[in-house]
């Protein structure tokens, strides 16, 4: 469950009411959360296929920053040639249909489409690296891609929260813009 302080929070980071949330699966450094985990259907019933939903606008600035300079390029080309890190990366997609098979589940709705996708492209492509850190940092140690680009992150935190904890306003980190990430929850 989550509480109203954190749904607050949330709230402001998103600049909207999330929808959906089932808890905060990881906490940025400042203590504010900076992924969720979502259920696999929105209140409405629509299919939501991203369980691990990246909320801190520092963090998705910082990871659009890795992606505008190519890393995902050079990951795909990786994954094509080293069956390791494709066997592993395999594994990773594994593990998020199964978590959110758990959630679909606990959350009692219909299961989503068979052959629905995962999130960031897994297990055959490397297309959203918000995606894929938020999986690394709901579940460390499972996704390569994810722990690999989180690995080259500045520390986003230290300039201060993103949002006010105690107002959920948002602070002026200079960003400005709303960060791209995938979907919309």
């Amino acid at each position: 469950m989550i509480d109203e302080h954190d749904t607050a929070a949330i709230a402001a980071q998103l600049g909207r009411e999330p929808r959906g949330v089932r808890r905060v699966a990881y906490r940025c450094p400042c203590g504010n959360p900076a992924v969720i985990e979502t259920a696999p259907r929105l209140p409405d019933g629509t299919p939501f296929p991203t369980l691990f939903y990246l909320t801190c606008p520092k963090l998705a600035s910082a990871i659009g920053t890795l992606e505008g300079g190519g890393m995902m390029r050079g990951m795909q080309a990786r994954l094509a040639d080293d069956p390791e890190l494709r066997a592993a990366y395999e594994a990773a997609h594994a593990d998020y249909l199964r978590r959110r098979d758990e959630a679909t589940k606990e959350e009692g709705v219909e299961p989503l489409p068979a052959g629905m996708q995962s999130a960031g492209g897994m297990p055959e492509r490397v297309k959203c690296l918000h995606a894929l850190i938020a999986h690394e940092l709901a579940v460390p140690g499972i996704n390569p891609f994810g722990r690999e680009a989180l690995a080259e992150l500045p520390e986003w935190w230290r300039a201060g929260p993103c949002v006010c904890p105690s107002t959920a306003e948002e602070s002026d980190d200079g960003s400005g813009a709303a960060p791209d990430r995938e979907g919309e929850r």
